[in-house]
């Protein structure tokens, strides 16, 4: 299956974006303690890293890894840890930073997980805010970008473990769209 790329969001425009993003985050947490930034893996990876150098405050890091079962380009509605955070979130100012909140159903399970273990505070920064399958209600704090429709790789992004490291954002089809 042959695979068509076309640029979508240029690699200036996510660094521009990033940017504004840090100043954002920074703004609204001023509590003197550190905020917990947690990576969504694999695909946070890589705006992740970039996000929380923009971040002017003190940061702690964790990681989090889930697992849906799902067929193809949709994920499925089972979701599992498969690695779980290693620092206490209890009691402190955290943010969830993702690659691409799209049906919701990834986010609310870790959301309805991390809640349960009392954060003082909890909010989503995601790459991409996309609505086209959203079947959850789940709140983006800060959007990188907002995307209606359309199947998207690079910078952190695959399709079947390709692309993710592309440093721009690019649209992806195959000889079997019409």
């Amino acid at each position: 299956m042959a695979h068509k790329l076309t640029p979508f969001i240029t690699a200036e425009q996510i660094a521009e974006r990033v940017e504004s993003l840090g100043r954002e985050i920074t703004a609204d947490y001023t509590s003197a303690k550190p905020l917990v930034c947690i990576c969504v893996l694999k695909g946070a990876f890589l705006f992740f890293a970039d996000v929380i150098r923009k971040i002017e405050r003190e940061v702690e890091v964790d990681f989090v890894r889930l697992a849906s079962y799902g067929t193809g380009t949709s994920r499925g509605d089972d979701i599992v840890f498969s690695k779980d955070l290693e620092i206490s979130i209890e009691g402190k100012d955290v943010l969830v930073i993702e690659d691409i909140v799209d049906t919701g159903h990834s986010m609310d399970f870790l959301l309805h997980v991390l809640r349960r273990r009392n954060p003082k505070s909890l909010k989503i920064c995601s790459l991409i805010d996309k609505h086209e399958r959203r079947r959850l209600d789940v709140t983006v704090d800060f959007a990188g970008f907002k995307l209606n429709e359309g199947f998207i790789v690079g910078y952190g992004l695959d399709y079947a473990e390709r692309y993710r490291e592309l440093d721009g954002i690019y649209e992806l089809s195959t000889d079997t769209d019409s």
